[in-house]
């Protein structure tokens, strides 16, 4: 056989092999992969009952429920449309959760139409301040800032 031919052979067997990789790694993690959804694509087709997905949105205003155990949250998350998604939450709320904030939750929808969330993740706008530097004024914060950085270098 020519080297010609030997270098075509190897380059399909490489290719050949990158496609069983890349097959084999898709087959893998069919399951693990994590689809995000908006409530009105939830609305309109919902993932299969205990797929993990991610929900994302705003939280509605006044909808906050804190159930008797003091742990377990329910919350409905809305879009851009009307469609609303109602969100269970078992665990210890991030800082930034509010109502009127943005927040995605990691879950599964359960087959009473309710999603379970297992993890919650704050979002806030570009005007974000932290709780500490509230109601400051600009020179206040810079020189607190700088106060409590003095040591650190």
């Amino acid at each position: 056989m020519k080297a010609k031919h030997q270098r075509l052979v190897l380059v399909i067997i490489a290719f050949a092999a990158l496609i069983a990789a890349g097959a084999v790694f898709v087959w893998a993690t069919r399951n693990q992969l994590s689809y995000f959804y908006f409530p009105e694509e939830m609305a309109a087709e919902p993932p299969a009952a205990g797929r993990a997905v991610r929900l994302g949105g705003m939280v509605q205003k006044g909808s906050i429920k804190t159930e008797a155990d003091g742990v377990t949250v329910t919350f409905v998350v809305t879009g851009k449309t009307a469609d609303t998604v109602t969100v269970r939450y078992r665990g210890i709320l991030p800082d930034l959760f509010v109502e009127d904030s943005g927040v995605i939750a990691e879950g599964s929808l359960g087959k009473d139409g309710v999603f379970v969330a297992t993890n919650l993740l704050a979002k806030h706008d570009e005007n974000y301040v932290p709780k500490e530097l509230e109601g400051m004024g600009t020179e206040q914060a810079a020189k607190m800032v700088t106060d409590t950085t003095v040591g650190l270098k």
